[in-house]
């Protein structure tokens, strides 16, 4: 996903030009800069609209997890959390870890979340991914069926009164910047 895009959906929402009961809808989001995402969950937070994980949620895109209230957010049998420590590139462009963004990360997760984090190694270089059964107890699952979700999609577009599940797509690294 990329985070502007993010940030703009959730602007027009404020603006009342999306319908209030739209659902985001998450799905290969690489992550990205926390302080952008931080920005853009909080947006997307004070707009009381709902977010649907929908397949890989990585790093930074994590957070929506801490950001997000519970009730607001849903993962359907394809969402997948990658975590890792978070790094800075060096005056070479080489990543090193991150220690005050990854005790930032590790604030803002959920207590189960961490635990959960903790009992699979902890934040390191190493991306862990939390998916499947895993989920269970962290994060409800979606209610909407494959083919639900299809026809949310379809009236996405056309502004019908159904509620909306806008579509977000994947970053790039080059768009991590």
């Amino acid at each position: 996903m990329r985070i502007r895009g993010l940030v703009l959906c959730a602007a027009l929402l404020v603006s009342g030009m999306v319908p209030a009961s739209a659902t985001m809808r998450i799905a290969e989001d690489r992550g990205g800069q926390i302080g952008h995402y931080l920005q853009a969950f909080a947006l997307l937070r004070s707009t009381g609209e709902d977010v649907m994980i929908d397949g890989n949620c990585l790093s930074a895109c994590t957070l929506v997890l801490g950001l997000i209230p519970n009730n607001k957010i849903c993962a359907t049998e394809n969402a997948r959390f990658g975590f890792h420590a978070a790094w800075m590139p060096d005056r070479d462009g080489r990543p090193v870890t991150s220690t005050m963004g990854t005790r930032a990360l590790w604030n803002i997760y959920p207590t189960s979340v961490r635990h959960w984090i903790n009992r699979h190694g902890g934040l390191s270089r190493k991306m862990i991914f939390l998916q499947g059964n895993d989920l269970n107890g962290i994060v409800r699952a979606c209610s909407a069926t494959p083919r639900e979700h299809s026809a949310q999609a379809r009236s996405a577009h056309h502004y019908a009164p159904r509620r909306a599940v806008r579509y977000v797509s994947g970053t790039t690294a080059s768009d991590r910047r």
